[in-house]
């Protein structure tokens, strides 16, 4: 993979994992996450009106991603009502790139050579030692974790296949981002129209990282045009690493030295990966 890919993806796992900070620090996480959601939404439907919309050929693979980042919205709120970020964002990210290598290859024909294989098993195996050290992700928090990892594998090999029909990664990003709006819609519905208001500093930090996702993500579709997408998307798991600093900074969360050895495993995977 090119330097220049992989420093992109990783810029973009950092920018993944502040957003999840703010969602995670936040007192009322389904009103952060509708809130988040305008911003991708608002930008993705304004793109898609500026450069139309992608092959026709894509646009199920829109409509099936638009629905799995639905659900996975969902889980995630569920997921941090059930632990903290350092417990539940390693599962939830680290329980991926696995199942998107397995899935790239009987789909797309996708084999890693042998170093980016056992980076992706670094990476993965590193995300998982690092929730474990602690101790204590409760049976709900697991579950909860591990179904939002199965989705994050959904979508990412949905995009992965849809984005190189598509003719036209911009085209094909803006209208699955199009979908966000259906989270702060279903937030009016039901908690009406003045749901949508907050305090000045939480609705900032709501709208922020929302912003911060769309180009967290659109980094990684773009790449997965350049790269394979086990690859990619172990690479972009490494932001478990970010969000434990940031855990830690911000949110006053543990930093032990299991962590730190569990962190440096997956920083081995993704130079092996980036060298494959």
């Amino acid at each position: 993979m090119a330097p220049s890919v992989v420093a992109l993806v990783l810029f973009a796992a950092l920018l993944h994992a502040s957003w999840n900070a703010l969602l995670r620090g936040g007192e009322d996480r389904f009103w952060s996450m509708g809130v988040m959601n305008i911003a991708p939404g608002a930008i993705g439907l304004a793109v898609c009106l500026w450069v139309g919309l992608p092959s026709r050929e894509s646009l199920p693979l829109v409509v099936l991603s638009g629905l799995l980042h639905i659900l996975y919205n969902a889980l995630l709120v569920l997921t941090y009502r059930s632990g903290d970020l350092g417990q539940t964002y390693p599962i939830a990210r680290g329980s991926s790139p696995a199942l998107v290598s397995v899935g790239a290859a009987l789909l797309a024909g996708e084999l890693l050579p042998l170093s980016a294989a056992i980076g992706v098993a670094l990476v993965s195996g590193g995300i998982i030692a690092l929730a474990l050290a602690r101790g204590g992700v409760g049976r709900a928090g697991l579950l909860a974790a591990l179904a939002t990892g199965t989705t994050i594998a959904g979508y990412t090999l949905v995009d992965g296949l849809g984005v190189r029909v598509s003719g036209d990664w911009l085209a094909y990003t803006a209208a699955m981002f199009c979908f966000h709006l259906v989270l702060p819609a279903w937030l009016v519905a039901r908690r009406g129209a003045r749901a949508l208001a907050g305090k000045p500093k939480q609705l900032g930090m709501a709208l922020a990282g929302g912003t911060i996702s769309i180009a967290a993500y659109s980094v990684v579709i773009w790449a997965m045009q350049k790269g394979a997408m086990g690859a990619v998307s172990a690479l972009r798991e490494t932001s478990v690493v970010f969000a434990v600093l940031l855990g830690r900074i911000f949110l006053g969360e543990t930093l032990t030295v299991n962590r730190i050895v569990a962190s440096c495993v997956i920083a081995v995977g993704a130079v092996l990966i980036g060298h494959g």
